[in-house]
Order: structure tokens, then sequence, then C-alpha cells
């Protein structure tokens, strides 16, 4: 078969790299070029890696990282603008709820940025450590849309002028906000050491221990999630799908400002 066949028919590269290492099993989000938005395909094989995990007896916990310097950009705007506007934040409250019901804890090990839909991540994990190099913004507001569906699991966890504050203004927060707010667990200059010490101490939890205990911390959750998901898919859906949003999209994908946006100080 002449090499130009065999490439077209190779399979893609993975967007979510596995590995599993003295009982550890780590997702790496590696999709640098597309800043690792929640596309798609990169939602299916994230959730894929979670039931893998889930499903190995030999895996105690999963660490959740990224490649590049975006840990998790958000929704895929141009999937967004293009296709079905359920589709998104349906498939993202699929992927938070089953971070949070896997019986495993999940660390979220973060130094770049991350924005929108990333922080709902992040929110389902058990444990967040974030480094230098991190910076966080929900930047929902500035796009004609609302943090939605990640408020289901970020609202009860953090503090609630704080969530006003960066909800509303869009603005852009390092690590010690975050850890300060309760987005995250901790802020660390070596993100790896402070990520490994956690991960050294969950290794010693027994499978039941860790499992039960995980239940009791997310229940609260949990219950947010059977109380307001549906009222939250539908708003986003709402929003994704409405003129304001679209414009607000675009604007983004070709780098201007949106049209109601106005000068500074005007």
């Amino acid at each position: 078969m002449p090499e130009s066949s065999a490439s077209s028919t190779s399979s893609p590269e993975p967007l979510v790299r596995r590995s599993v290492q003295h009982g550890v099993a780590t997702l790496t989000l590696d999709s640098p070029a597309n800043r690792n938005a929640l596309s798609s395909r990169l939602v299916a094989e994230l959730s894929e890696g979670l039931a893998d995990a889930a499903a190995d007896d030999a895996v105690r916990a999963v660490v959740l990282t990224h490649t590049g310097s975006v840990f998790c950009a958000g929704a895929d705007l141009n999937e967004a603008t293009a296709g079905d506007p359920a589709s998104g934040p349906r498939h993202l409250v699929q992927l938070m709820r089953a971070i949070l019901e896997l019986p495993k804890p999940v660390l979220a090990r973060v130094d770049g940025h991350v924005r929108a839909g990333g922080l709902g991540l992040i929110g389902a994990c058990d444990l967040a450590v974030a480094g230098p190099k991190a910076t966080f913004a929900f930047t929902e507001v500035r796009l004609g849309l609302a943090p939605a569906v990640i408020s289901l699991p970020l609202l009860p966890r953090l503090d609630p002028r704080a969530a006003s504050a960066w909800y509303l203004t869009g603005s852009t927060f390092d690590a010690a906000e975050a850890a300060r707010i309760g987005l995250i667990t901790a802020a660390a200059e070596d993100v790896e050491a402070a990520a490994q010490e956690y991960v050294d101490g969950l290794r010693k939890g027994s499978p039941q221990g860790l499992a039960e205990t995980k239940r009791l911390v997310t229940a609260e959750v949990l219950r947010t999630f059977d109380e307001a998901c549906d009222a939250m898919v539908e708003t986003s859906t709402r929003l994704f799908g409405s003129p304001e949003a679209q414009e607000g999209m675009r604007a983004f994908l070709e780098r201007r400002a949106p049209a109601w946006a106005s000068p500074q100080g005007q």
C-alpha cells in the first residue's frame, strides 16, 4: 500500500493520553492546538478514560492534568457556533457527574490557564493543585453566556461573595485567589511535588475507605445536580443558541470586540 494511503487511514492522535503507574491513572488533556477545549471528541475520550479507571481494580486514584500552557479553555466555540446548542452543556454535565461519581479520588494538577467550562472540571475533582503559571477566569459573561452548568459543582464549594465578583466581571485571577475562594485545594510553587504529596496520601487509603469517604464529601454537590441539572442545561442551551451569544462567540473567534462592547470609560 502506498505511504499516502496508509497515513490517510491511520488513527488520529488521542486528545486524552492515559497511563497507569503505581496505582494512579493519569489522564492528560493533550489538544494544545485547540487549547484543550471541550470538543465532543475530547469529552468522549476523557469520559472513556474515567470509565477505564473506575473499572481497573489496580487504580486507587486518578490525576487529571494537561500539556501546553492551557489546562482547558472551556467549550469548543467552533462546535458551539455550528452544532446543536444543547449538546455541549449536556455532555459537560455528564462528564462532571462522572468525575464526582467515580468511586476513586480525582486530583486536578494544573499549571496553565483555565477558562469557563475548564473550571467546571476542576470543581468536579475531589482535589486540585495549581502552580504559578495557572490563571482562572469565568469568561462566559463576556460572550453573552453564563456559567450555568459549571455552577452545579462550583457554587456549593465557592465563597459566595467571590463567586459573584468573578462570575460577573469575567476577570482573571491567580492560584492563590483560587485557593482562597475554594476553587482549588492548594496553590503551590512546585505543583508536581504538591500533587505528589496528595497522591501519596491517597495511596494509603483502602479502596472501600476512599470510595465511601468520597461519597460523603460529594453528597451535597450531587444533590445540587439532582435538583438543578435540567434547569442549568436548559439555561445553557438557551444562551448558546441566542443571537447575543452567537455574536459573542463569533467575535471571540474573529478576535474583535462584540457588538455590545463599548470603549473603556464610555
